[in-house]
């Protein structure tokens, strides 16, 4: 996300970093490049001129002109602007109210709605330790009603059975009911959508959003629509009392344009940002972190949380007391290190958070397809468990048939193996107290300063 948006703006915030001394012309020269790279990007016109004039504003004032490093001071009132547009702060769902709280999903036919269901649903059970319960009042489409029980069953939430021949009011008020029979403290509610915006649809939902009251409504919205996001919430929102958005699809919107228009033009926070198909594909919006990736200085913080998240703190535990012993790290553990890498998105879904990522030439970036760590996994696979266990087994004609099993060239084994040795060496190291070496052995692993470490 953002991705032509971020080579854009950190290009021309870069130009300015090292400036001694900024002017009014140099100032107002870098906010037509960051014009220019706000339009690109698909984000609404209104949006566009009230950020330039907001910063414009700031920029050619005290706060900068008269700072000491002006250049930092221009990106910090870049990034402020940034963030104040998209809504300054996380907003977080409410709900404070007697229990089951319902929460309104609405929203146009394929932006996602169902799958964000789930995907909500199993973020308020996992990180907000709620009983949740999931209702389809879908009754156009049974498929989506059979897709969310498949779904409901994955995230393993309560499902409530509907069918095709009921009236949506009627299948939540049933859910509601059941709901409070089972102590639940969440109802999510699936809605019909459509593929455009119509009076009958605009009806149905007014109705059944009077008939539960939900806590929180919620327009879920594809943000690969751009500008359209914020137009069509917009619309939504003069219909019903949206608390909310999710923006969906956000992995494949290099673009960032809905992010930066939903909230001005809607007045309504976004919540969460859905990326990818993966049921724990669902991000709480923080601004201010936002910001910071598009000005290419990375999200530290919530790749921080989500390590601590997805990271199986057991394993890390057991492998961090055998490295303390001394103990030699082996394939088996490269292999556990890998696959913990690739649930949380692989390189390509932690370069994203990456403070300079902009920088680092496309050439290289193209680089990392998605593929690299099943593959490495697949050639550790291809192994025997003695070989995993003793890798200086691994001869010549061993590394042929363990690259012919794994569907890959001898030189792929070697390239894994050369990143193993610069494993095992940093692990040593660690085990050892030496973090300045440990860091060292981590640029080697990661292929020095451009490279990748897999191609």
């Amino acid at each position: 996300m953002f991705e032509s948006l971020t080579q854009r703006l950190s290009g021309t915030i870069e130009r300015l970093r090292g400036r001694g001394r900024l002017t009014e012309e140099n100032i107002r020269e870098s906010l037509r490049e960051v014009r220019i790279a706000l339009l690109e990007a698909d984000v609404a016109l209104p949006v566009v001129q009230a950020l330039v004039e907001r910063i414009k504003v700031r920029a050619v004032g005290q706060e900068v002109l008269k700072s000491l490093t002006p250049g930092q001071a221009l990106i910090k009132v870049v990034r402020d602007e940034l963030t104040t547009v998209m809504g300054a702060t996380a907003s977080d769902l409410n709900l404070a109210t007697t229990p089951p709280a319902v929460i309104l999903m609405a929203g146009l036919q394929g932006a996602g709605k169902t799958t964000t269901v789930a995907k909500l649903a199993k973020h308020l059970k996992e990180r907000r330790k709620k009983k949740v319960m999931v209702v389809s009042a879908d009754v156009y489409r049974p498929a989506a009603i059979e897709q969310l029980k498949t779904l409901a069953e994955q995230v393993d939430v309560l499902f409530f059975p509907s069918s095709a021949d009921q009236k949506p009011e009627a299948i939540v008020r049933a859910a509601i009911a059941d709901a409070r029979k089972s102590y639940v403290d969440a109802l999510i509610v699936d809605t019909a959508g459509r593929t455009s915006i119509d009076d009958a649809m605009m009806a149905e939902i007014k109705a059944l959003h009077a008939a539960v009251e939900p806590v929180e409504t919620l327009f879920v919205v594809d943000s690969m629509t751009g500008q359209d996001a914020a137009v069509t919430a917009k619309h939504f929102s003069e219909a019903l009392p949206l608390t909310g958005v999710v923006l969906t699809k956000t992995d494949g919107d290099a673009r960032g344009g809905a992010a930066l228009s939903v909230r001005y033009i809607t007045g309504k926070p976004i919540k969460f940002i859905g990326v990818g198909e993966k049921p724990d594909g669902l991000d709480v919006f923080h601004p201010d972190r936002i910001a910071s990736r598009i000005l290419d200085m990375g999200d530290v913080l919530s790749l921080v949380e989500q390590v601590e998240q997805q990271v199986d703190q057991d394993k890390a535990r057991k492998l961090a007391e055998k490295v303390a012993k001394g103990k030699r790290f082996d394939l088996n553990d490269m292999r556990e290190q890998l696959e913990q890498m690739q649930n949380m998105g692989g390189l390509s879904g932690l370069m994203d958070k990456l403070p300079g990522v902009g920088q680092i030439p496309d050439h290289v970036k193209s680089q990392v397809t998605g593929k690299e760590v099943p593959r490495m996994v697949a050639i550790i696979n291809s192994m025997t468990l003695k070989e995993r266990r003793n890798p200086a087994l691994l001869n010549g004609s061993r590394r042929k048939r363990i690259a012919s099993g794994a569907g890959v060239t001898p030189a792929d084994v070697n390239k894994l193996m050369k990143q193993y040795q610069q494993m095992e060496k940093m692990m040593g190291k660690l085990g050892r107290g030496g973090m300045k070496g440990m860091m060292r052995g981590m640029r080697g692993m990661m292929g020095g300063r451009g490279g990748m470490p897999f191609r």
